[in-house]
């Protein structure tokens, strides 16, 4: 009978394997209540000698095992509402992206987030989250990332440029006689009345209302007032008429299917000229056409039943402070202001990778690109191929404590059975060392 120290080998390396496996699942279980923390698992491999000559023996006992590799788990975890609009889950195989303090670009999916005084969006270890400016003015999406902040100032005023009405004539309203002339203080030379608030280049409010009058079938005519000031409405550019004449109206005609079909582009203008001339305000002195705004028409119907205002909208707003912000399912930050007002400001992109497991941890729930790993690829819309962004929310680790300790106990009896694997080779070294 051969006796060889090989079997002492094969033990040691199923010792050390159980060992290290051990220390992957210790590691799960440590952080397992670590918010966006990907579990490990260990994988194992077989070892086998080979001849110089590179000839394998069909006969040939293998030395043992080795630790192959250690690969990350990048399921989904349990998504836990927190009620914080700067805590952020992802749903999905995307990442958030940060710019660490040491001015390496990191990807995470811990979505603890805070503001510096700064403004900037934080974590804990202070570094930025990445995202994408939007042009307040044009909403426009900048194609290059940056920082995302919150600036928690006040928003300055904003003048009245455009405003519209949704609302239905009836087509079997009387018309006025044409020897009534327009009064706003006279009820019998219009059919209807609306208003709304509108806003001066000071943030100040004014109540403009609509009067709308029929002259004959199909065929109306929009005045307005400013404050009681009667001002002009009609086609881009107005002509207004001099005070004190009465102020020009805008024309309104319906086709047999009640659907307006002059003007051609359902848009009227309101010039103003008459009621900053009077209450000495400006209303507005930028812009292409000062003191005036338009006037979008296109959902005013006539149909055969009663008046009907369904919408009136603006677009002016007075100043006012900063009351909170949101995060969107697309990643849209929006702030909200004290006057209702809300601006989207930066887009936090996700971003995501062909092979995330070959990608680089660096500790604190983060991970550095590789080669391995494939190109960046980053989404500003909600694409479920990258996930979908639950503001107020955190992902919690993925792991499964009860798979971690039934595995546990299992590593436990390997790594027992190997112990026993030695000592029984001890044993019989011991017989024949004892042998005269």
């Amino acid at each position: 009978m051969a006796i060889a120290g090989g079997s002492f080998q094969q033990g040691l390396s199923g010792l050390n394997a159980a060992q290290r496996g051990l220390e992957v699942i210790a590691n799960n279980v440590s952080n397992a209540s670590v918010v966006g923390f990907k579990g490990s698992e260990a994988e194992f491999a077989d070892v086998f000698a080979r001849a110089f000559s590179g000839a394998r023996s069909s006969a040939a006992i293998g030395l043992g095992t080795t630790l192959s590799s250690v690969n990350q788990s990048f399921k989904q975890g349990n998504i836990n509402v927190t009620g914080n609009p700067l805590d952020m889950a992802i749903n999905g195989n995307g990442f958030f992206k940060v710019a660490s303090t040491a001015g390496e670009m990191v990807y995470t999916r811990n979505g603890q987030f805070n503001v510096d005084k700064d403004g900037n969006i934080v974590n804990s270890k202070g570094d930025k989250l990445q995202g994408f400016p939007i042009d307040s003015t044009t909403g426009r999406v900048s194609d290059v990332s940056g920082v995302v902040t919150v600036s928690q100032a006040a928003i300055p005023p904003s003048p009245t440029r455009g405003s519209g009405l949704e609302l239905n004539l009836d087509a079997r309203a009387t018309a006025v006689p044409a020897a009534v002339t327009f009064d706003p203080t006279n009820l019998n030379s219009y059919n209807n009345t609306t208003s709304m608030t509108v806003y001066d280049e000071l943030g100040q409010s004014h109540i403009m209302s609509i009067y709308l009058r029929k002259d004959t079938p199909n065929n109306w005519s929009a005045y307005a007032t400013v404050d009681g000031t009667q001002v002009d409405v009609g086609l881009s550019p107005v002509t207004p008429t001099v005070a004190p004449a009465q102020a020009a109206a805008g024309a309104l005609v319906f086709g047999v299917d009640g659907k307006l079909s002059t003007p051609a582009n359902a848009s009227f203008t309101v010039d103003l000229s008459r009621f900053v001339t009077a209450a000495g305000v400006p209303f507005s002195s930028t812009g292409a056409a000062p003191n005036s705004y338009t006037f979008d028409m296109s959902k005013v119907t006539q149909y055969g039943s009663a008046f009907s205002v369904q919408n009136l909208s603006q677009d002016g707003y007075t100043a006012s402070p900063f009351s909170g912000f949101n995060v969107g399912t697309d990643g849209t930050l929006t702030i909200s202001y004290a006057n209702g007002k809300q601006v989207d400001v930066a887009k936090i992109g996700l971003y995501k990778f062909q092979n995330p497991e070959a990608l680089q941890p660096v500790g604190s729930n983060g991970w550095l690109a590789t080669q391995a790993a494939g190109s960046e690829l980053v989404s500003l819309s909600e694409d479920s191929g990258f996930g979908l962004i639950q503001s107020g929310a955190l992902e919690e680790s993925n792991v499964d404590l009860t798979a971690e300790l039934v595995a546990m106990i299992s590593a436990q009896r390997v790594y027992q059975a190997n112990s026993q694997s030695i000592k029984t080779q001890d044993s019989l070294l011991q017989t024949i060392t004892n042998l005269r």
